[in-house]
């Protein structure tokens, strides 16, 4: 298409979450914002709720975030404000993400914004399998109103088309994608990150990262833990727990650990900015998830050369290629998950080459440059292709 179809004037663009907080979709946002060019595209960040520290990782100084502070339940009594933003902002783009932004996209319609995206990057807590009948009624009453729909994994985009009746061109599958140059693995001997009380190397360190919440379901991997040294005496010298992130759920994991006075041999150290550096200590990475998408922080560890263990849901099975870079388990089984930490852990040869497999499979497949490249396409679709 000839360059004269293009935006004489840079593509604005609304993205909308419920809270912009640490999360995997929180940083696909980050990580558009940062890099997609800044000469084509302006961003703004609306928030229904609330906005966090996680903003800092945002590198342009020119981005706008507005916190709406929403009371629990719909975002009624704030339609009138929203319309007002939309008006004033004037967006080329709204990029709504996850059911709970999904009731901005009639008012985006109604202020006549031209490009009405909407991501859908998982299930939470509350409806883990996209069964939940009230939300799929809400999710078909609110489809005429969107333009394009975007999943981020295989499992959601069949649920777009089958359950909510999207068809396919109105759905684009663009897979999260991870910085395969950060994440990477340790050049020569790993190193212990500041403030872990375990040496990595002389420690075997399995560990998570992400928002200590009922989906993300930390206390199986707890209780895993636990269970994996009971029945494998031989585990508890070396085997240490490391468990990333901040939420409502660390006061059990705590409480499990406890019990089985086993709370020295984790670290919890709360949300970390150097999550990198904590993958890069590891020796195997759990995702011990109820419900998941594309999971960055999967995608992140198998970028720095780590084996995996990982329940067998949503997204998940996309990515985890079972025996050749990890392995899966069902979810909520807590034997299960013990008996793949104690192989894993008696298996220290077979991991490592799980591991080279994951980081081959990470360049090849989740580069940056190809999410990076099929946002542009969608939200610009005139401009020249992506080559950073």
């Amino acid at each position: 298409m000839a360059d004269t179809r293009r935006h004489a004037s840079p593509v604005k663009i609304v993205h909308v979450v419920y809270s912009f907080g640490v999360g995997g979709l929180e940083n696909v946002i980050v990580q558009l914002i940062n890099r997609l060019p800044a000469d084509r595209f302006e961003h703004t960040v609306l928030a229904l709720s609330t906005v966090s520290d996680f903003q800092q990782r945002v590198n342009r100084p020119d981005v706008r975030f507005i916190a709406l502070n929403k009371p629990p339940g719909h975002a009624v009594g704030l339609y009138p404000r929203i319309y007002r933003l939309l008006r004033e902002l004037r967006p080329d783009v709204l990029h709504t993400c996850n059911l709970a932004a999904l009731e901005v996209v009639p008012l985006a319609w109604l202020a006549r914004v031209p490009l009405r995206v909407h991501a859908e990057h998982g299930w939470d807590a509350h409806d883990p399998n996209g069964r939940n009948p009230r939300y799929q009624r809400l999710r078909r009453l609110y489809k005429p109103f969107v333009s394009q729909y975007v999943a981020v994994s295989r499992d959601l985009d069949d649920y777009l088309g089958r359950a909510i009746g999207v068809p396919a061109t109105r759905r684009s599958l663009i897979a999260n994608g991870v910085d395969t140059d950060t994440f990477a693995p340790a050049h020569g001997a790993r190193q212990a990150v500041p403030g872990c009380p375990f040496q990595p190397g002389w420690h075997w360190l399995v560990g998570t990262v992400g928002r200590l919440q009922t989906v993300k379901n930390q206390p199986l991997l707890a209780r895993a833990f636990v269970r994996a040294l009971r029945e494998n005496p031989a585990m508890r010298d070396t085997a240490r727990l490391v468990i990333v992130g901040e939420g409502p759920l660390r006061a059990e994991v705590e409480q499990v650990l406890a019990e089985a006075g086993m709370a020295d041999l984790a670290w919890l150290p709360g949300a970390r900015h150097d999550v990198a550096d904590v993958l890069r200590s590891l020796d195997l990475f759990v995702l011990p998830s109820q419900a998941e998408g594309t999971s960055c922080t999967l995608q992140e560890a198998m970028a720095c050369g780590l084996p995996v263990v990982a329940t067998a849901v949503g997204g998940t099975p996309d990515l985890v290629n079972e025996g050749v870079t990890g392995h899966l388990v069902p979810p909520d089984d807590e034997a299960a998950l013990a008996q793949a930490l104690a192989q894993a852990f008696d298996q220290p040869d077979v991991v490592a080459r799980q591991g080279l497999a994951a980081r081959d499979q990470a360049v090849q497949r989740f580069g940056m440059r190809g999410m990076l490249r099929q946002y542009q396409q969608l939200f610009d679709p005139f401009a020249d292709p992506i080559n950073a």
